[in-house]
């Protein structure tokens, strides 16, 4: 994404604005609410991103303990001929049974944590605003430990409708992944900040800006519309 904007980021290194002191922001939403694209447009504001998703590829890389403790859980089957996790079987696996999630999120969850808090506090340490991308934030209880949450909100008919295009999913399957997490009404309910994304991209783009000059991170007039 190309974003055509100059920007003065505010960080514990800036001079004479609002925000002095670096901060921990949680950054979530539902599945297909366009968390993705906030973090770009977040990345391209000078924040720092801390990306679960990411972190959690890499605690079950190939060669790791992480993926060693994932075959004696499940099997030989849950590694793939070239030394990788199949992806697909241990998703099949947990989705269909509770009991086998919750084993595959106490071997993944801690090392996880141990990436996530590393990066974290090597940005923090350089002065930075650290976003927290944390797509299950709620569903793992993890607000309190961030300094706000920050919510990109559609509605679930959008949600629906965008999954279904993007992953060619039947509605059913759609709805039932949807389902399958808090609802995004009651986490709008819940979080500090909402960050509307049921329109086009440049009003979500127009929506991030203006939560960033209400918050102090950036100022109007930096804006090159």
């Amino acid at each position: 994404m190309q974003l055509e904007t100059v920007i003065f980021v505010q960080h514990a290194k800036s001079k004479g604005r609002v925000n002095i002191m670096p901060k921990v922001i949680g950054l979530t939403g539902g599945i297909a609410t366009g968390k993705s694209t906030v973090s770009e447009l977040l990345t391209a504001h000078g924040f720092k991103v801390v990306d679960a998703d990411i972190a959690s590829r890499k605690a079950v890389e190939k060669g790791t303990t992480g993926l060693a403790q994932i075959r004696d859980q499940f099997g030989k089957e849950a590694i793939q001929s070239n030394g990788e996790m199949d992806r697909k079987y241990v998703g099949e696996l947990i989705f269909n049974q509770p009991e086998k999630r919750l084993e595959l999120n106490a071997i993944v969850h801690p090392i996880v944590h141990d990436i996530m808090e590393k990066e974290k506090n090597e940005y923090l340490e350089q002065g930075y605003n650290v976003i927290m991308d944390i797509p299950l934030l709620y569903e793992n209880e993890l607000q309190d430990t961030v300094d706000e949450v920050w919510l990109v909100y559609t509605s679930e008919s959008i949600q629906i409708d965008r999954l279904m295009e993007r992953n060619d999913l039947s509605l059913e399957d759609a709805k039932s992944r949807v389902l399958s997490q808090i609802s995004i009404d009651k986490k709008r309910r819940m979080a500090d900040h909402v960050i509307d994304n049921r329109d086009t991209k440049l009003e979500l783009k127009q929506n991030v800006e203006e939560l960033l000059i209400e918050e102090g991170y950036i100022e109007s007039e930096s804006i090159d519309i």
